[in-house]
């Protein structure tokens, strides 16, 4: 059986975006298919971009064929492949919940990259596809209201961010969790986890709305960048981030020594924007 622990995660800072979903289930054990379907019901319909209506099926190996794929089976039926008692596919499942525009927008870029028949959009096939599914396992939004400090991330200056402009990160940075992979690893986090940021520009009052509100303004911004077609196209889109290098998110951060690290915080070589 997966770890889990319903009040560790509550009380946790790296899954702040799930709070809210997690707080639906009215018991502490492993959530099965019929606690993620009621917590479909306690919310408005998640429409696929197909037009499709999201539920949550369990998965049933031995399928073969196209339209039995994972991709083309969510888009065409709007059905999510689900494993019972498995922590990856309950935290993909979680995202749906949390932000589930920016997940039919990955959804639908797998399906169109699967079916384009174009001689000049298949060599953009592999990437967008790539770039997608690093984001839908890996990504993490990062919510940012002054330039200079995504330029900062952007361009691996971990110790001037994190450390030297500690209390800016605080106040004007924010960085969110989206995808399913990173979330199981961040049950035992470790030195060394990293996620690929999507930098989201907000403004400043954006980091006094309660958490809902946000999660649903980045849904709505990230799928609005997901879904245009010159986006989603090279993994390059994404910065990495050292997560437990985020000022409260490791009580080994509060050194600055903490950041000279070059295993964890690696230098990178972009030129500064």
């Amino acid at each position: 059986m997966d770890i889990w622990n319903q009040g560790n995660l509550l009380t946790s800072p790296l899954f702040e975006p799930l709070h809210r979903v997690l707080q639906d289930f009215d018991h502490v054990l492993f959530p099965n298919l019929s606690d993620l379907d009621l917590l479909l019901t306690k919310r408005p319909a998640i429409t696929l971009q197909s037009g499709k209506q999201l539920c949550f099926v369990q998965q049933e190996p031995g399928k073969s064929g196209f339209e039995s794929q994972y991709e083309p089976l969510c888009f065409l039926k709007g059905e999510v492949q689900t494993r019972e008692n498995n922590l990856h596919d309950l935290f993909n499942a979680l995202v749906w919940l949390t932000f589930p525009e920016s997940k039919a927008a990955i959804n639908a870029r797998h399906y169109q990259a699967l079916t384009v028949t174009s001689t000049h959009l298949q060599s953009q096939r592999g990437s967008t596809r790539d770039m997608a599914t690093l984001f839908d396992e890996s990504g993490v939004i990062v919510a940012c209201s002054k330039i200079h400090l995504a330029n900062l991330l952007r361009n691996f200056k971990w110790k001037a961010l994190f450390w030297l402009h500690r209390q800016d990160v605080v106040a004007s940075m924010g960085f969110y969790i989206f995808g399913h992979g990173l979330y199981e690893k961040a049950i035992q986090p470790y030195i060394g986890m990293t996620g690929q940021g999507l930098i989201v520009q907000v403004e400043e009052e954006f980091f006094t709305w309660p958490i809902a509100q946000r999660m649903q303004y980045l849904d709505e911004c990230v799928a609005t960048y997901l879904n245009d077609s010159l986006h989603c196209r090279d993994t390059r889109e994404l910065t990495p981030v050292p997560l437990l290098g985020i000022p409260g998110w490791s009580e080994q951060n509060k050194l600055a020594e903490y950041y000279d690290n070059r295993d964890y915080f690696r230098p990178g070589r972009r030129n500064t924007n």
